[in-house]
């Protein structure tokens, strides 16, 4: 007979999130993705996301990564409702629980040395059964042990029926109790295992919902024992609602790695120019939707989320479609914002209200902050201008002798806006006999040091007379 499923008595009371990364590294953007998800979920009911840093693996755990799992989140613009929980801080509080267990009968002293569980392992590989601790002390005395002899406390779980989860994502999910073995929950040292520390730190923070990886699923089972036992001993230890997220892949299918784009965030930010309104956007739509809407608005997506519109299947990365995306939120923004970035781009600017004035001809063809940092280059170039390998070769002697046709003809003019210059420009062209292209390709290799830019008008404009005509006369000699 199956056990009761963990939808059948859910949390009462507002719902409370956790995202509960390991500062092992950065955060990578599958994690960024579980933050956003458990974010979006209780603030869409009006309830709490908290954080909790698992920091209890002292050896690869570092404050570098600490500030930047902090610094990722807080870019992304994911508040939280409280100081964050630090899981090393809490170990008294996990062993408490783990004598409790022990001491209710819950739970029982293993005092199997290293030696023999490895004997134990090595007789089930060779008999291709699974590795499962066979339960050798779980009836014992521990009186048969040596007075000091070392031992962990495992939990019992139970021999006998099945569990029944009722996930909000994956729907029902079913593991029989036998594949459950009696794992540790406190060490020999008197240290908590992950297993424990997640369920005490999860009810002591009145979490509600669990959001996580589908690869956390078996976790739910293994968990659930600690949680039950506990609420038989005390009371007011609900089973939490789960939500398994599917995991993020490739673009060609396989698992997301570095190649695909699984960076940190701060790589997204700081060497890939991306806003943090498009990962947000963009994170938001890896493994759920809502029709066929592509951009959504913070606003939008706090209204819109539920984990009903979550997929089953993994989402894949395609980085061409975060640039696309990111495009659309450059055309959108605030030009002194993204003169302020692409002035930390260039490493400072000599005029960031010229950079501003730029950004509404410089944006339509950006899809980063490093293409705008590249195309307002030319602002502030000095002369003579470097110039690139395919800009040098449109300035032979017959372009020369354009460009000299054009500084005379522009010298005279006085209405210095794209719109005069343009029909300054296209008269001249008729009187060369020439096309307008003709003209304006050797002029952006003067103006601008290469064969790429914004309109050669704007170009004009932004420059300013002085030094576009100054710019014109050094290639035009």
């Amino acid at each position: 007979m199956a056990s009761k499923s963990a939808a059948t008595s859910p949390a009462t009371g507002p719902v409370v999130t956790r995202f509960a990364p390991s500062p092992t590294g950065f955060l990578h953007i599958g994690g960024a993705r579980t933050a956003l998800f458990n974010w979006l979920y209780a603030r869409h009911h009006g309830g709490r996301a908290l954080l909790r840093i698992e920091d209890t693996d002292a050896k690869r755990s570092t404050q570098a990564a600490i500030d930047a799992i902090l610094d990722g989140l807080a870019w992304l613009g994911l508040d939280f409702d409280d100081a964050p929980v630090f899981q090393s801080q809490r170990a008294a509080r996990h062993a408490e629980v783990a004598q409790q267990l022990l001491a209710a009968g819950h739970a029982y002293k293993c005092f199997a040395t290293p030696e023999e569980l490895e004997t134990m392992r090595a007789e089930q590989r060779e008999q291709k059964k699974p590795l499962r601790y066979d339960g050798r002390w779980r009836d014992r005395d521990p009186s048969e042990a040596a007075a000091d002899a070392p031992f962990t406390i495992r939990i019992k779980t139970p021999l006998e029926g099945s569990v029944t989860i009722e996930d909000q994502v994956q729907g029902a999910v079913t593991v029989r109790n036998e594949e459950i073995d009696d794992y540790i929950i406190l060490r020999a040292d008197g240290t908590p295992t992950y297993m424990l520390a997640v369920v005490v730190d999860d009810h002591d923070m009145g979490v509600t919902h669990i959001i996580r990886g589908d690869d956390h699923l078996n976790n739910a089972f293994r968990q659930l024992p600690i949680i039950r036992a506990m609420d038989a001993i005390e009371g007011g230890w609900p089973d939490p609602i789960y939500a398994h997220i599917p995991l993020i892949h490739g673009s060609d299918g396989a698992k997301l790695s570095k190649r695909h784009g699984a960076l940190g965030v701060e790589a997204y930010r700081d060497e890939m120019g991306i806003l943090p309104e498009a990962l947000f956007n963009y994170l938001l739509r890896l493994g759920w939707g809502h029709g066929d809407r592509e951009e959504i608005t913070r606003a939008e997506a706090i209204e819109l989320f539920d984990l009903a519109g979550v997929g089953k299947s993994p989402s894949r990365f395609d980085l061409k479609k975060l640039e696309n995306l990111n495009g659309h939120y450059l055309r959108n923004a605030d030009d002194a914002r993204l003169a302020a970035l692409v002035t930390q781009t260039l490493g400072g600017a000599p005029d960031q209200s010229l950079l501003a004035r730029a950004m509404p001809v410089l944006k339509p063809r950006a899809k980063n902050i490093n293409d705008l940092a590249e195309s307002a280059r030319f602002l502030f170039s000095t002369r003579p201008l470097e110039m690139a390998p395919k800009a040098a070769d449109l300035l032979t002697d017959e372009s020369r002798a354009t460009l000299r046709a054009i500084y005379t003809a522009l010298e005279g003019q006085n209405d210095w806006t794209s719109e005069a210059l343009e029909a300054t420009t296209k008269t001249l062209a008729e009187e060369l006999g020439l096309g307008l292209g003709k003209l304006a390709q050797p002029m952006r290799a003067a103006l601008t040091g290469t064969t790429t830019s914004p309109g050669i008008f704007d170009v004009l404009v932004l420059l300013g007379r002085d030094e576009a005509l100054a710019r014109i006369d050094a290639q035009a000699a």
